[in-house]
This record gives C-alpha cells, structure tokens and sequence, in this order.
C-alpha cells in the first residue's frame, strides 16, 4: 500500500515521502495516528509542495545556523564561578550554564542539546566548547572560567 508520510517516521522516512508500507502497518498504525495519508494523484502533488516547503525552511535555517556560527566564533565567554587555591572548581559548569552565559553576554539563544561537552568543566582557564547549530553547521566557543 502506498502511503504519504505527513510527519517524520524513524525507520520509514521524513515528511513528505511517498512510501510502501504493508496494509496493516498503514491501516493500524499510520493512519490513525495521523502520521500518514493513503497516496492518490492529489496526495502526490500535495507531497511535492510539503517537500518544497521543508527544503525552503531547511536552507533558510542552514544560513541563519552559519551566520550564527561566524557570530559566535569571534566572542569569548566569560563565566566566574568559585574554585580552590589549584584551580579546580568547586562543583563544574555544565552546557546549560553555557547556554545562560552565552544568551547574557551576546543575546543568542542556543539550545543546551546544541552544545557537545564530552564531560562538564572543572578548571579554570580557557576552554574550547563545541556547538552544532544545525545539520552540518557547527562552531566552536571559547570559554573562560574564572575565579569569583
């Protein structure tokens, strides 16, 4: 049975295909759950703009994501927090204070999700934070922890 998926469907396909499902799976699944619409000749046409629509906002989001990017690049943030006589932090700075550190000094909301810390920090210093703003658009910040 041919179906047209309205929203994204992990293992089956994005928004706007056209696939072969068995009738069960669309008939018990898909189709009440509003995730798909049985394939005619005026679904095809209405798949056709769906996917238009998405490659537009998806480009348009791609070029905000890179001039974020280059945004984000050229700042150092700042962030002070208590540490002992060695440098080490009491406690560590994870993304999410990451994020209220970057929306405070520079306005740019980012999502914690977007940051890639492979542990939380616990030094003083210098740090650089990698952040994927979007598919294929990443950046790093450099961060500096500093003594409160």
């Amino acid at each position: 049975m041919k179906i047209l998926l309205r929203s994204d469907v992990k293992g089956l396909g994005r928004r706007g295909d056209i696939v072969s499902v068995s009738a069960g799976h669309a008939r018990n699944f898909l189709l009440p759950n509003d995730l798909a619409v049985v394939a005619n000749d005026g679904t095809v046409v209405q798949a056709e703009a769906m996917r238009k629509a998405q490659e537009l906002k998806a480009a348009t989001d791609r070029e905000s994501a890179r001039n974020l990017a280059t945004s984000l690049s050229t700042k150092v943030i700042t962030i002070s927090a208590k540490a002992g006589n060695e440098g080490r932090l009491f406690g560590s700075i994870t993304s999410a204070e990451i994020v209220k550190a970057v929306f405070d000094q520079t306005g740019i909301t980012i999502d914690r999700k977007q940051i890639q810390l492979e542990a939380p920090l616990r030094a003083l210093g210098d740090h650089i934070v990698a952040v994927e703003l979007f598919t294929e658009v990443s950046t790093n910040i450099a961060v500096n922890i500093v003594a409160k």
